[in-house]
């Protein structure tokens, strides 16, 4: 019996960043491997002009091998592989993985913690490749093509947390609004490992720390009801604010929802005083997140939603140390399977500069902390 003939990987070809005498090669790539929604001559040219795009190319003996295009948005973590294309002749021989591999280092380098691409859904072999670089899939959209057809929407979570302490145990959120209760009970967690929630937990934890209104539906948690609570609870939290509140009262259209966030708050902040937690009208700077975790302290963080959930809404994140400049952090807002269950950790380790951006959490650039230390043993 013949064998078949099997492409064996090859090496002898380098990656680089594209230069404006490739758009003649890259318009001949882009008609050889795409039958529909090729890029132009212009878009090429766009592009490499951009600083909010990174065309890579892969090169064989000066030909080109194949490229891929990694687009940016402003403030924002996640980056998007937008195409990737390879020769026929060169598929199976490594030219497509080292190029998604060069893709993923460039994110890194920007800080990005997200990758996310497009595939079509009729594409089994390029749909496989990603799936082996790691990729798991995470939505769909349907006549997204020129031709029709229906694009998978794939992502790889880049920074990891390989942290150099214990990570402690992990909670998403089971609702849109219950991120601050997710973070106490990671906070809760964290402090005793025993602890165990109850089903009902994250609600009842979400009625007593509670201050806003949304205009979607039920509110969230502003830094003072969340200090407060972990205090009731035995934990001892020391609040970091930019500036006084009232908070978030740009989030409702109603005078009346305004006021019953007004009196709310100021009911927590009465508490926080009576409680004697500590209460800062200073940034969460560098100095004070580091200086805590350094002493063994962990902290709720209040961060732009739009860096992880893509809702521009104020999102608590639960910190729990550092590795150098990198905070270690567990999001809450978990990706869900069909029964709602965190398909896993979201637990990622954010170079400073890139948290630091995230902290500014709406337009009137509020940054806000609560740390947490453990409270004496019973």
């Amino acid at each position: 019996m013949r064998a078949l003939a099997v492409p064996k990987p090859t090496t002898d070809f380098r990656v680089r960043s594209g230069e404006a005498d490739d758009i003649e090669a890259l318009l001949d790539l882009e008609n050889r491997v795409f039958a529909t929604d090729r890029l132009t001559r212009r878009g090429f040219r766009r592009f490499l002009a951009s600083p909010s795009a990174v065309l890579l190319v892969a090169e064989q003996d000066v030909r080109l091998a194949g490229y891929a295009l990694v687009l940016f948005r402003p403030n924002s973590s996640i980056a998007r592989l937008y195409s990737v294309a390879v020769p026929p002749q060169l598929e199976g021989r490594g030219v497509g993985s080292a190029l998604i591999a060069a893709s993923e280092e460039t994110a890194r380098e920007r800080s990005c913690t997200r990758l996310r691409l497009e595939v079509n859904e009729a594409n089994g072999r390029a749909i496989a490749r990603y799936r082996n670089s790691g990729y798991e899939l995470f939505g769909r959209h349907l006549d997204y093509y020129d031709d029709h057809g229906n694009a998978l929407r794939f992502e790889k979570k880049l920074n990891s947390a390989q942290p150099s302490i214990p990570a402690p145990p992990y909670f998403h959120q089971s609702s849109e609004f219950t991120c601050g209760p997710a973070c106490m009970m990671m906070a809760l967690a964290w402090a005793d490992p025993a602890w165990r929630p109850e089903p009902a937990t994250e609600f009842r934890l979400w009625r007593e720390a509670t201050t806003i209104v949304m205009a979607s539906g039920p509110g969230g948690c502003d830094p003072y009801g969340l200090a407060v609570t972990l205090k009731r609870h035995g934990l001892l939290p020391e609040i970091h604010v930019s500036q006084p509140g009232p908070y978030f009262l740009d989030t409702v259209r109603s005078e009346g929802d305004r006021r019953i966030m007004r009196l709310a708050q100021a009911d927590f902040a009465r508490e926080a005083g009576e409680l004697r937690i500590p209460t800062h009208l200073t940034p969460s700077s560098e100095s004070v997140l580091m200086g805590a975790f350094d002493t063994g302290a962990s902290a709720l963080v209040l961060v732009s939603g739009y860096h992880m959930t893509r809702r521009r809404v104020p999102h608590w994140v639960f910190a729990f140390g550092r590795q150098d400049r990198h905070i270690l952090l567990h999001d809450p807002a978990a990706r869900r399977d069909d029964q709602g269950r965190a398909l896993g950790p979201e637990t990622y380790t954010v170079p400073w500069t890139k948290f630091d951006n995230m902290m500014r959490a709406d337009r009137h650039n509020l940054r806000a902390a609560v740390l947490v230390r453990k409270g004496p043993l019973p």
